[in-house]
């Protein structure tokens, strides 16, 4: 068995910087989130146009559901594509 001081790695291990995540809608004090304000909305969705996940965004739960929201409505009247390739 290798002892710790044998183990080499290609890339050293990255140490998480514990950065504190915030919801930026409780910090900004919005109450609703407007679907029609397209380039707002395009923060919470990557460039295949897929929603990103609460881990990332560090949205809260609460806001996190209004943006699924808001974003389901706004493609319903087409203000944004289903799908996209490479929509940013």
């Amino acid at each position: 068995m290798a002892t710790a001081q044998e183990v080499r790695y290609l890339n050293p291990p990255s140490v998480d910087v514990n950065k504190k995540k915030y919801c930026r809608f409780k910090k900004s004090g919005i109450k609703y989130i407007d679907y029609k304000d397209e380039k707002y909305l395009l923060k919470f969705v990557n460039e295949q146009g897929k929603l990103l996940p609460r881990r990332l965004t560090g949205t809260s739960l609460k806001y996190q559901r209004k943006v699924a929201q808001a974003v389901k409505r706004a493609r319903h009247i087409a203000l944004m594509p289903y799908l996209a390739d490479m929509m940013k």
